[in-house]
């Protein structure tokens, strides 16, 4: 079965879950459909890195990235961008490019950073943890589960008009050590008299961020691309409590962010080439749709918008058509301090099974495991729309060990008073109190990771499948009739590699009436 032409060279690869839905694998499977279908190697002109900054991680091609967009294993791409919707440490930028380039990756020739990307640094680091810090010792709330990478205090400097920007590694290196001098004044005052940190507190903040990326570049040091004080954050303490080595930050951003001024350019200017060139142009999206900064639930979201209008925001072009990609897992996850009404007890033998999966690229954190909750697909649809869909993690669901059960699909709520739900409230306090609706549906033992036709899937899962999307159309076209032509489904993940993916797939009014009457068409 040929696969749905896409209706936009710009194409949107975004979340519809809380994030983790498997987006940065499906950059080289919508790169590969785009030359087959055209016949032209350079058919993707650019992966654009739409929103957010470290805090989103991505796996390609068995590559765990984070500023870095999936493009990078995809040789033929002309351009790894940065949007102007993207916050970025120079050092990290570094961090990434410099063992994949040692691993045979071009990436310095491609890389392009957007005029208006902003410049994060170590002061947006700690305000970061002293703001946890703050919620937790003073407000004594939950921790909100923060990367620690400075993002929110990044995006909080773009609307209180702080801004550094990466043209600024164009200009001199006076007027760049003033603006950073001046944020990092700001920052230390913010966290001695706001956050109100103590001083064990503050130098901890140093051996917490060591540790977090002398982890996370542990392989670039063992190969000797970076020594180990590369990710000593120590070095930059002052001699007193709550005071910095102004100097040797400066010099060290200055000295990264300087190194990258010549790909610095116009990335709305590539973009328009591109179109005029005939060639597409992949959006890559961090986080996804429910943990938007608008349409989440704070604190528990991210610091950017997370679905397909950013890409006109941060690509700085005007809206046009877009094909977006809605991309879940077959069943959820969550991080942080999230309500999260699927959620599977830790007792649970497939709980049990699923959490040996599931930790995150960018901090290592254990992720929560739960059912797939159609209604925040269904809402993620309703609300933000998608042409495409594709569900990731098929294979992880098969029965093993202990896990002799059935699956479960969340089709709706039930409120404080029994009342039944339909959609995700807007309302935090009423979210929390809801308990989930499920429908029950049999498993499968047989092993489908080899599986690449989706007429080979077992029955079992071809009906998980079919009500995976069946509930998520319930709930998007609640209170009218469903479109003639539905989100397609384009991919089946049923693993970690490039080639564990089923393409092959119905078309999703064929795959829901397969299992009961689909509702008619308007």
């Amino acid at each position: 079965m040929a696969l749905t032409p896409f209706t936009s060279k710009l194409i949107a690869d975004v979340g519809i879950s809380m994030g983790d839905e498997g987006k940065g694998r499906l950059i080289a499977e919508i790169a590969e459909e785009l030359r087959a279908g055209s016949g032209r190697r350079d058919a993707v002109s650019m992966v654009l890195k739409v929103n957010g900054g470290a805090n989103s991680g991505h796996t390609a091609a068995g590559l765990k990235l984070n500023l870095l967009p999936a493009g990078v294993v995809e040789e033929g791409v002309s351009w790894l961008a940065l949007g102007s919707g993207v916050v970025a440490d120079p050092r990290k930028v570094w961090w990434e490019t410099k063992p994949l380039e040692a691993r045979g990756y071009s990436i310095v020739p491609r890389l392009v950073i957007d005029q208006r990307t902003m410049v994060s640094d170590l002061s947006h680091r700690l305000l970061d943890l002293a703001w946890e810090h703050y919620r937790v010792h003073v407000l004594r709330e939950e921790p909100r589960g923060s990367t620690g990478r400075g993002i929110s205090p990044a995006f909080g400097d773009e609307t209180a008009q702080w801004q550094i920007y990466f043209a600024d590694f164009q200009g001199s290196r006076e007027t760049f050590a003033g603006r950073l001098t001046r944020r990092i004044e700001r920052a230390l005052a913010t966290i001695r008299h706001v956050c109100q940190v103590d001083g064990v507190a503050w130098e901890g903040f140093f051996d917490t961020l060591t540790q977090a990326e002398t982890r996370a570049n542990g392989e670039a040091i063992e190969a000797g691309i970076f020594s180990k004080e590369e990710f000593d954050f120590t070095r930059f303490r002052g001699s007193e409590p709550f005071t910095l080595n102004t100097e040797a930050v400066v010099e060290t951003y200055w000295r990264a962010g300087s190194s990258l001024a010549r790909n610095v350019g116009d990335v709305r200017e590539l973009i328009l080439q591109s179109l005029r060139e005939d060639r597409s142009v992949l959006g890559e999206f961090g986080q996804s749709y429910w943990l938007d900064k608008r349409h989440g639930f704070s604190p528990n979201v991210t610091a950017s918008h997370t679905h397909a209008p950013e890409f006109f925001l941060s690509g700085g072009i005007p809206a046009q058509p877009v094909h977006t990609i809605g991309v879940a897992k077959a069943y959820d996850t969550k991080v942080g301090t999230h309500t999260f009404i699927t959620q599977i007890p830790d007792s649970h033998p497939l709980g049990s099974i699923l959490r040996k999966l599931e930790f995150g690229t960018s901090t290592g954190r254990q992720r929560m495991v739960g059912w797939f909750d159609a209604v925040e697909k269904g809402d993620a649809l309703r609300y933000s729309g998608f042409q495409c869909m594709a569900i990731n993690k098929l294979d992880a669901l098969t029965h093993a060990g202990d896990w002799r059960g059935e699956l479960l699909i969340c089709t709706g709520y039930r409120d404080a008073s029994g009342n039944l739900v339909r959609h995700v409230p807007r309302d935090p306090d009423v979210h929390q109190t809801l308990q989930p609706v499920f429908e029950s549906y049999p498993g499968w033992s047989e092993d489908i990771a080899p599986v690449r036709r989706y007429a080979d899937l077992p029955e079992n899962a071809r009906r998980y499948i079919a009500g995976m999307l069946r509930h998520t159309f319930e709930v998007a076209y609640e209170g009218g009739r469903w479109p003639e032509t539905l989100p397609n489904l384009r991919y089946i993940g049923v693993g970690p590699l490039p080639a564990q993916v089923i393409k092959d797939i119905p078309a999703s009014r064929e795959i829901v009436e397969s299992a009961s009457p689909a509702p008619a068409a308007g």
